[in-house]
């Protein structure tokens, strides 16, 4: 199985308004031959329609992309999850996945789902599987599970504001060589981004570097070990910033960081998870 790629491309909210689909559908196909070949879908996003655009996104060059998808909660039984991951393949165009995700935690057994996981990783239609939005407590009971030791990633939201994960869930997690994939590096919404994209310290170390906020916020969780960062884009201008921060990473120094943390205290105590 290829490596996962440390910057990848989101499709939160894609495949909802029939309008943008091609302007969706060509910002991936640009970050693709930009080198951001981890694509991360669901199928809750758009009830199917995010995995479809995908599709279409990715014809002809499945060999190049690092796919990944999540199932709902409700369909992660031993029958829902094989049911739910084919439906998924349909729409994707494709015959395997290389990572599939529980979404989040529900209702069903969470032995009842590693085993079905593990079923279609024997029958070669996933590569891997791993979780999303899942705590230290949730990642401690899962890895004391049969299947449990096969979790290959947690995807949770994790960015500049939203740092709660550092106090435990992220060394753990280092730890046993399991990467957290960060869902909204950049906030979800402009409301949201407020409080990450117009602090001081933020803009200050933009200038330092002539660039934009967001990505120096981008290239803080970059340069952040066993740490993948999946930003949506469709604009093609955003698309290419958000792969110029891979580059700028490398470039941030010392009394950059530090002037970030102030800006960004990183937790003095264990938080709830943070979800969206």
């Amino acid at each position: 199985m290829n490596p996962l790629p440390i910057l990848g491309q989101g499709t939160w909210n894609m495949g909802e308004d029939p309008s943008a689909r091609a302007a969706e559908v060509a910002a991936l196909r640009l970050g693709l031959d930009l080198g951001m070949t981890l694509v991360d879908t669901a199928e809750m996003y758009g009830e199917g329609g995010a995995e479809e655009v995908v599709g279409e996104a990715i014809a002809g060059r499945r060999d190049d992309v690092y796919l990944v998808s999540k199932v709902y909660p409700h369909n992660a039984s031993r029958a829902g999850v094989r049911a739910a991951c084919e439906r998924s393949l349909r729409r994707l165009r494709t015959d395997h996945l290389d990572l599939y995700l529980l979404h989040w935690r529900g209702g069903v057994p969470l032995a009842e789902t590693l085993e079905a996981f593990e079923r279609l990783r024997d029958e070669g239609k996933i590569r891997a599987y791993g979780v999303s939005n899942f705590d230290t407590d949730d990642m401690l009971e899962a890895a004391a599970l049969p299947g449990g030791s096969g979790i290959a990633a947690n995807q949770v939201l994790y960015n500049l504001v939203q740092r709660g994960i550092e106090w435990d869930l992220l060394p753990w997690c280092r730890e046993r060589g399991i990467p957290v994939m960060a869902y909204s590096p950049l906030e979800s919404t402009p409301a949201e981004q407020m409080p990450l994209l117009t602090r001081p310290q933020l803009g200050e170390v933009a200038r330092r570097h002539g660039v934009t906020p967001a990505q120096v916020a981008l290239a803080w969780l970059l340069r952040q070990d066993g740490v993948v960062a999946i930003p949506k884009a469709v604009q093609p201008a955003h698309v290419r910033a958000n792969r110029a921060a891979l580059d700028l990473a490398p470039q941030l120094t010392a009394d950059d960081l530090a002037l970030l943390d102030a800006g960004f205290p990183p937790p003095g105590r264990r938080r709830p998870l943070a979800m969206r």
